[in-house]
């Protein structure tokens, strides 16, 4: 098959296998929905990874191709194609690939669920959404994979509907994400403005002639039209990829089924923003400022969220905020125009992250559905599988040197120090202390979980098994590249160029070309000199903490909490986001409705317009009616008395 026809067999076969699972569910039943969705994800995954070794050996090069043409307004033309290069190649193969092992995990997972062909529908329509987004050539059908993977996230978040508390997740979920998505529907509507195009071959090209221009927005300030632009594409990403404020949604929509959090929060739609600013290089170069912005907002969200989770309890929420400071790393390095390794880490964290959620599930699973890890402890005897592979996810996570994670984050946190944009001073700071928090809550979890004194009741405890082999067998593949991806990748992904094709970087720009001048040699050399680095001591000072604090003297947290107490207070409360936003933004919104409704709807549409018009109706009938008397003479005389009028009126 020629290039073309892959890419449309790797797009469009989820979206088959989702239409048949979902309108002929009852007729092809849970084997039929399972099995077609598999093999239809499972085709796209083994197709991607074929285009992607074809990128690999050098025997493909990038392919920019529109389909057909959806509309045409004048001189703009809304097209559906494919732009498929090295970054779009990674991320279909990651995307597939974990949607893959979610799909077969599900089958185990969700065996007693009702909605279960619903599901899988749902699952293979995502993959769909996400993969129109990452293989677009152009802004219009970019925005359509990236609402399409909102509307599917809503749709599974709130899969269970019945349970009000996932209802008010997906919601929140959606409104939250409308507020970024508002913003890169601005981002895109100044592309249209400025460049006249929304193709992204077209509008790269005259990026440099626009990087001069400015626009006025309030009064007479004039802006950088190009800053304006990356910035309200940017508002876009904190949206999708959960970014301080628009983080909020994420830790609430642990509400939907574990492998939805896999599905979401590991390689697919939080990746969305990162994929977004990495495929808009060329834009972004232009604007230091927007860049410096990047930066600092990834910096907040790498560690500040990163600390809620040392003293979350349920097992996916600690995860969950995990996910939140790793997005804020991958931010810092597109902040610092470390593109490569920004995609570098969003692959492996992929791989890790997957692993940690639906290894919570098989916990959640053993603990007949109990989150809470204070109901868990000593685990590892009962469950020896997730067990190990719940270890080595959490190695990775934590940048254990030699664990994908630890290549990674070793080299966002390099570029970072290496970087002169400003702000990066701080941002530095924030990645590295990130390390130790990271560590922390990576091993306090494992504790808790697996170690320790059994805390579980006795009913739960008899119960307790490893999870069937449709579980532990996409915990063991995720948990093999998690441990050999970083070794393989690090070189052709960050130091050979690999992805020059589709990122550009300025040459005073390019931390991630000096990083690998002056300090990387080899994979075995890079993992001896991050022995010798401060983030290796700062995990290991992490490590020794949750060692010592939840482990050997479990007293001492409780200790550390009260006296600790405020910290503990403003953590717990997740620095107050949530109330804010309940009290004032959907508070405010709702005395405003209710103020609409008031005045607006109740007052002037249905008491003046409405009943106003019916009430002076009324009356003018009432001062019309006694002439209507049914007497001819009282006819007569009024036609007599009008013609007077006439005639005078004439006259006079």
């Amino acid at each position: 098959m020629d290039m073309k026809t892959n890419l449309i067999i790797i797009a469009f076969a989820p979206l088959v296998a989702a239409a048949i699972a979902g309108l002929f569910g009852r007729k092809i039943g849970r084997t039929g929905a399972h099995s077609i969705t598999i093999l239809a994800v499972g085709l796209s995954c083994v197709l991607s990874i074929k285009v992607l070794w074809q990128f690999i050996a050098g025997e493909a090069s990038a392919f920019n191709e529109n389909l057909y043409s959806w509309a045409v307004f004048g001189d703009v033309a809304i097209n559906v194609g494919f732009l498929v290069d090295s970054l779009t190649a990674i991320m279909m193969s990651v995307v597939t690939f974990v949607s893959l092992m979610v799909h077969i995990y599900t089958i185990g997972y969700m065996k007693d669920d009702p909605g279960y062909q619903r599901f899988f529908s749902y699952i293979s329509l995502f993959t769909f959404s996400m993969l129109m987004l990452v293989m677009s050539n152009n802004f219009m059908q970019l925005f359509f994979g990236w609402e399409a993977v909102g509307l599917v996230s809503y749709l599974l978040i709130g899969f269970w509907y019945k349970k009000e508390s996932a209802i008010f997740a997906n919601l929140k979920a959606f409104m939250v994400n409308r507020v970024g998505d508002f913003g890169f529907l601005i981002g895109i509507a100044g592309v249209l403005y400025a460049f006249g195009s929304l193709d992204y071959a077209e509008v790269f090209e005259r990026a440099p002639q626009v990087a001069g221009e400015t626009i006025a927005i309030f009064g007479q300030t004039e802006w950088s039209l190009i800053t304006v632009i990356c910035i309200a594409l940017f508002i876009g990403a904190m949206g999708k990829s959960a970014q301080a404020p628009l983080h909020v949604w994420l830790p609430d929509s642990m509400e939907g089924p574990t492998p939805i959090s896999a599905l979401i929060h590991a390689a697919t739609m939080v990746t969305a923003g990162i994929f977004m600013v990495s495929r808009m290089s060329p834009l972004f170069e232009m604007s230091e400022t927007a860049l410096s912005f990047v930066m600092l907002i990834g910096a907040f969200t790498a560690f500040f969220m990163g600390l809620i989770g040392i003293v979350q309890n349920d097992i996916k929420r600690v995860i969950a905020y995990s996910t939140l400071s790793q997005l804020g790393y991958m931010t810092v390095a597109l902040g610092v125009s470390a593109y490569s390794a920004a995609i570098f880490h969003l692959m492996t964290h992929a791989f890790f992250k997957a692993l940690l959620f639906l290894g919570a599930g098989s916990v959640i699973i053993a603990m007949h559905h109990k989150q809470d890890m204070k109901e868990m402890g000593g685990l590892k005897k009962y469950m020896p599988i997730t067990f190990v592979v719940m270890w080595i996810g959490s190695l990775a996570l934590a940048g254990f040197p030699g664990t994908s994670g630890f290549f990674s984050k070793d080299v966002i946190i390099e570029a970072t120090h290496l970087s002169n944009r400003w702000g990066s001073g701080v941002a530095y700071w924030a990645v590295l202390l990130g390390v130790f928090v990271t560590a922390l809550y990576s091993f306090r979890l494992l504790y808790l979980t697996f170690h320790g004194k059994e805390r579980m009741d006795n009913h739960t405890k008899d119960h307790l098994k490893e999870s069937p082999w449709v579980v532990t067998l996409p915990l063991i593949l995720l948990a093999i590249p998690s441990v050999v991806i970083g070794w393989m990748t690090i070189e052709p992904m960050l130091f050979d160029g690999f992805m020059n094709d589709a990122i550009v970087v300025k040459a005073g720009h390019d931390v991630v070309k000096e990083l690998g001048l002056y300090h990387f040699e080899s994979p075995a050399e890079f993992t001896l000199h991050g022995m010798m680095a401060t983030p290796f001591f700062l995990a290991l000072f992490g490590f020794a903490v949750a060692t010592w604090v939840y482990l050997k003297k479990p007293s001492l947290s409780t200790k550390i909490k009260h006296k600790l107490a405020p910290l503990h207070r403003i953590l717990m409360n997740k620095y107050g986001f949530d109330d804010f936003n309940q009290k004032y933004i959907v508070g405010g919104t709702v005395k405003l409705g209710e103020a609409l409704w008031k005045w607006s709807d109740s007052r002037f549409i249905d008491g003046l317009i409405v009943n106003g018009s019916a009430k002076f109706i009324n009356g003018v009938s009432k001062l019309l009616r006694p002439f209507q008397s049914g007497y001819v003479f009282h006819y007569a005389l009024v036609m007599v008395v009008g013609v007077i009028v006439f005639i005078s009126f004439y006259l006079f």
